[in-house]
């Protein structure tokens, strides 16, 4: 080890000692270049104690965002004394560069505000402290218009693949067009009628299922939680359809979105049955549109993203598809080529494991919520792995987040197995599992928006 590394461990060893210490800003610029040297990934330091935060979104000021050596640091330091007394490092890794920043704390429920700030001052992202994850803030304000097609009432990624959608609505990231249910029972539907109520978005149509799946399996039985009491027997979530209100049937819904939208301009989030999309297919001219179901999709619909599909050297049948097999081999057949499709196997979402511990300790901001409600009422603790929010976090966020496979073109076997052919003008690809860090990192994600509020 050469001397300078050795005397800058050293120094760094006894900073505990130090921290009740006045520190000169010349003794600070010392520390902080050796934070620098010993934390390659990047560090947020109190100046007042010389402790780093254990929460919080540290957002880096803009006029400090040029300090790139020794000889810039104190700036760095003069500025946040002035301001939180918080300075920062990270690398780059773009182009290698290590930044020294004087930095903006922001409370972790607070991600909009933070990535605002982040747009203000001209940065790239944000790191949440707690969570250990960077989320981007220099994003382009695309015009994303998303349907968002589900069988709520059964596995619980449902409703945080839609909680997530209206998160990305809050950052202005998004706007979710309409929730289609497509598992049969209007109590699934009024589950989505709570969540948007909830969420803020009262007004977002719904559309429901009515020739679906005949009683599909159900793993967590949630779809009672928009019946939910207070113990004086009101009502504990608001909804706008109510009890009195009717639903579209759900490939009506989509025939009056689509119809209305500029052509190639709609994402589909599909994370349940192919019922609602097949039933789309089929349909013909209506009130809402000349054009034929098939028609209205081709020339509205841009992109799919899937949950679904097993591909690899695995010949396993995906539960999705093989529950509305007819429907799905519909889907599959009629789909226009010129439609992209992206798919997200189970096992991306496996290693995804949100507890119901964890998820009632993340909503400890409140006790009314819909979904602390399900886990403190039911007390399940299976099946809560994220599948579906990968699907909603892809076609709000792109691929950058993500590693997928070449192009192909994929064929739905009639015992719902999902076969998958390079070929470099094709239509669909599929995400590959992340390793360890990447589905911690996607999780975290998860569950930041989850205490959003």
């Amino acid at each position: 080890m050469k001397k300078p590394i050795l005397l800058i461990c050293l120094f760094a060893s006894f900073l505990p000692a130090f921290s009740q210490k006045k520190f000169t800003d010349k003794e600070l610029a010392t520390v902080v270049w050796a934070m620098g040297q010993m934390n390659p990934e990047g560090f947020t330091l109190r100046l007042s104690d010389l402790t780093q935060p254990k929460e919080g979104i540290m957002v880096s000021y803009g006029a400090t965002q040029n300090s790139t050596d020794r000889k810039s640091i104190p700036a760095v330091i003069k500025h946040a004394k002035a301001h939180e007394g918080l300075v920062g490092g990270s690398l780059i890794p773009e182009d290698g560069t290590y930044y020294f920043d004087s930095t903006r704390p922001f409370p972790e429920d607070s991600l909009a505000a933070a990535l605002a700030f982040a747009r203000e001052n001209g940065q790239k992202s944000v790191y949440v402290t707690s969570k250990d994850i960077h989320v981007k803030s220099n994003y382009e304000q695309k015009d994303i218009r998303i349907i968002y097609d589900c069988d709520m009432g059964s596995s619980t990624d449902d409703l945080f693949a839609l909680m997530m959608l209206y998160r990305y609505m809050d950052m202005h990231r998004c706007t979710l067009l309409g929730v289609i249910v497509d598992r049969m029972d209007r109590a699934n539907a009024d589950a989505v009628d709570v969540m948007n109520n909830y969420y803020g978005y009262p007004d977002i149509p719904i559309g429901l299922e009515t020739q679906g799946v005949e009683g599909p399996r159900v793993f967590i039985p949630y779809h009672n939680v928009a019946y939910a009491r207070t113990p004086d027997a009101e009502p504990m979530f608001r909804r706008t359809v109510g009890d009195e209100g009717t639903y579209l049937d759900g490939y009506k819904l989509y025939r009056k979105l689509l119809a209305a939208q500029p052509d190639k301009s709609v994402t589909i989030a599909s994370v349940g049955f192919l019922t609602c999309l097949a039933r789309l297919m089929e349909s013909g001219p209506d009130e809402y549109s000349p054009l034929s179901g098939l028609d209205l999709l081709q020339q509205k619909v841009k992109a799919i993203y899937l949950m679904g599909g097993v591909f690899g050297d695995s010949f396993e049948h995906d539960y999705n598809f093989t529950a509305a097999i007819r429907y799905s081999q519909v889907f599959f057949n009629k789909l226009p080529k010129d439609i992209d499709i992206v798919f997200s196997p189970g096992e991306v979402g496996d290693p995804l494991y949100y507890s119901a511990e964890t998820i009632v300790n993340d909503m400890d901001w409140t006790d009314i919520h819909p979904i602390k409600w399900i886990y403190q009422f039911l007390n399940e603790d299976k099946f809560q792995k994220m599948w579906d929010p990968l699907a909603v976090i892809q076609a709000v966020e792109g691929d950058e987040l993500f590693s997928l496979s070449e192009r192909g073109w994929v064929e739905l076997t009639p015992t719902g197995e999902t076969l998958f052919t390079p070929d470099p003008k094709g239509n669909a690809r599929y995400q590959l599992p992340g390793d360890a860090r990447w589905s911690k990192a996607m999780l975290n994600y998860i569950r930041l928006m989850a205490i959003q509020h």
